[in-house]
C-alpha cells in the first residue's frame, strides 16, 4: 500500500490520539510517572499511544509499529523490517505538564531506513503538518490546506537568522554554536517537531537540538522539512537515518530551511 493511499487515514488516527490528549489536558486530571530514562510520561501519552497503535494495526496489519512508549524491541527483530510505523504519541510531554499547549502527535512511515511519510498534529491548535516523499509538504488548519516551503536564504553572513528555541532552552547555548550571530532573532515554540515545522513553513531559519531525543521525535519532521525544501541533519550535516542501531537515541541535530548554504562554515 503506497503512502498516498493511507495518508488521510493516518492523519485521522493522529487526530484521534490528539483529541484524547486534548481532553485530558483540558480536564487537568492526569497521572505522571518518571520512566527509566528519567523522562516523564503521563496518562495522556499512554492513552494516545493505545489509540494510535490500535488504529494503525487495523489500518495496516502487516506493518509493524515502533512507538516511544513501546520501544523495547531489539535490533535483531527491527532489522528485519523494511517498512514500519514510527510513533511519538505525545511529543512535548514537558510542555504538556507545564501547561504551554505546545505539544503534538507524531506518526512517520519509515522505508529502508528513511522516512517516506510524516504527520505532526498539534491538538491545541488543531494544525496538522504532513508530507509524502516526492509529493510536497502541507499545512492543514481551520482555514484550509496549503503547501508549505522553507525560506531560502541568500546568505548566512548577511541575512538575519531566526532560530526556533523552546521556552526552557538556554538560547545562548544555541547561539554559541554559530559565529557572529548577535543579531539573531529567537522564535519561541515548545516541542521538537513543532519547532521543525516552523522551519518547514518559513517562520524560522534554523532549529538546533542539543540533548537527547529519540528517532520517533524526528522521523515525521525530517520528511516534512525535506519536502518543504530544507533538511534535518546531524551537526556533521548528514541526514539522520533510522533503525540502524541498537540504540534509538538521535545525535544532536539541526533543522535548516536553506540546506544549500554553507552551514559548516558558520558552525563553531
Amino acid at each position: 500500500m503506497k503512502p498516498e493511499h493511507i495518508i488521510e487515514a493516518a492523519i485521522k488516527i493522529a487526530k484521534m490520539g490528539g483529541e484524547a490528549i486534548r481532553g485530558i489536558y483540558l480536564q487537568g486530571d492526569y497521572q505522571r510517572e518518571i520512566k527509566s530514562d528519567n523522562t516523564p510520561v503521563t496518562s495522556a501519552d499512554l492513552a494516545s499511544n493505545d489509540i494510535i497503535c490500535q488504529q494503525l494495526s487495523l489500518l495496516t496489519p502487516d506493518i509493524p509499529i515502533l512507538s516511544e512508549e513501546a520501544a523495547d524491541i531489539p535490533l535483531a527483530v527491527r532489522s528485519q523490517w523494511q517498512r514500519y510505523w514510527l510513533v511519538d504519541p505525545l511529543d512535548g510531554t514537558g510542555e504538556f505538564i507545564a501547561g504551554s499547549g505546545d505539544f503534538s502527535v507524531i506518526i512517520a512511515l519509515i522505508e529502508n531506513n528513511r522516512p517516506v511519510m510524516g504527520i505532526v498534529y498539534a491538538p491545541m491548535t488543531q494544525i496538522c503538518y504532513y508530507a509524502i516523499a516526492g509529493k510536497g509538504a502541507f499545512k492543514r488548519d481551520s482555514e484550509g490546506e496549503q503547501q508549505i516551503h522553507s525560506k531560502l536564504m541568500s546568505s548566512l553572513q548577511t541575512d538575519k537568522l531566526r532560530f526556533a528555541v523552546s521556552r526552557r532552552q538556554d538560547p545562548q547555548a544555541v547561539l554559541n554554536l554559530f559565529d557572529s550571530q548577535a543579531d539573531a532573532e529567537l522564535v519561541i515554540m515548545g516541542g521538537a517537531a513543532l519547532k521543525s515545522c516552523l522551519v518547514a513553513e518559513g517562520k524560522a531559519d534554523c532549529y538546533v537540538r542539543l540533548g537527547p531525543t529519540g528517532e520517533w521525535d524526528t522521523g515525521a519532521a525530517q520528511i516534512i522539512i525535506q519536502e518543504a525544501g530544507g533538511n534535518l541533519m546531524d551537526l556533521a550535516l548528514q541526514p539522520l537515518s533510522y533503525n540502524l542501531r541498537e540504540s534509538l537515541e538521535n545525535p544532536n541535530f539541526m533543522v535548516v530551511g536553506s540546506p544549500h548554504l554553507a552551514w559548516d562554515e558558520l558552525l563553531n
